[in-house]
């Protein structure tokens, strides 16, 4: 029963952090600025979830590997990424954009050198295998004979298992290169406009309405399984439908205090949707 309850706080403390980051990101338009106050939500997080698990033993192998493979990663990755897109933003060359554009290509180098130098588990990992786990995300059970992280005996072993950080690496990485084939999808946007293709594809609703549609789809996990920053989302979708939401953090606001309900537009999707199939079975 213990256990259940730790897994369920942990649950919940991820829940939190995630509405922490997204009101930052509601509130904030620069990434840096953006990252650096995420930082602050996801160590009061981190805090909070070492001090649940420190000195707690956990009643079941299975329960402690679900925690270490599944739950403490989320947290971590978080860590890791907005850290990256401080290091990025920081040192970004102000020499143009192919000075630019080759930084990034570089970024997502080093991805790739990571991903290769742990292929084997990345791939053990990605398969959803179970038959190392015991020795993966199990406490003080570490193989000496499997490939171990340098830093190792620096970890706090009551918090830390041999390869849960690897894990939110693996998660990190996947954010990091969203958001970096974004800015880079931009700067050739900027460079190639002459050539561009336009789309067939319009949105004609309002884009109030696209705001509340892909909104509701963000909060929904629809994207990337929730690893991914609303702006990223939202970036995509005006470069998909080729059009400018300007302010969607202010509209999204303005959706949210709307006095005769906030969702508004997803309310008269749904309607229509069930008539239509009613239609259908009238046919």
């Amino acid at each position: 029963m213990a256990n259940k309850t730790i897994l369920k706080k942990t649950e919940q403390l991820y829940e939190k952090l995630k509405l922490d980051l997204e009101y930052i990101e509601l509130e904030e338009e620069d990434f840096i600025r953006i990252s650096e106050l995420s930082l602050f939500k996801i160590d009061e997080a981190v805090r909070g979830l070492k001090s649940l698990v420190t000195k707690f033993e956990f009643e079941c192998a299975a329960d402690e590997i679900y925690f270490f493979k599944n739950l403490k990663p989320l947290f971590i990755s978080k860590f890791i990424y907005h850290s990256r897109v401080i290091d990025i933003l920081t040192y970004l060359p102000a020499a143009g954009r192919e000075a630019q554009l080759n930084y990034y290509l570089q970024e997502i180098e080093k991805l790739v050198v990571h991903h290769d130098a742990h292929i084997e588990f990345y791939s053990y990992y990605r398969r959803g295998a179970a038959y190392l786990d015991k020795k993966y995300f199990l406490r003080r059970m570490y193989d000496l004979k499997m490939s171990l992280p340098s830093g190792l005996y620096n970890y706090d072993e009551s918090f830390t298992t041999s390869h849960d950080h690897l894990v939110a690496q693996l998660l990190a990485n996947r954010e990091t290169e969203i958001f970096l084939n974004l800015r880079i999808e931009k700067l050739r946007q900027y460079g190639d406009q002459n050539t561009e293709v336009p789309s067939t594809l319009v949105w004609s609703e309002s884009k109030v309405s696209l705001v509340e549609l892909v909104y509701g789809l963000f909060q929904m996990n629809c994207f990337n399984g929730g690893n991914i920053e609303l702006s990223e989302v939202m970036r995509f979708t005006e470069k998909t439908f080729n059009i400018d939401l300007g302010n969607y953090h202010k509209t999204i606001f303005e959706i949210r205090n709307r006095k005769n309900g906030s969702t508004k537009f997803l309310q008269t999707l749904n309607d229509n949707l069930v008539q239509h199939f009613r239609n259908m079975d009238d046919l």
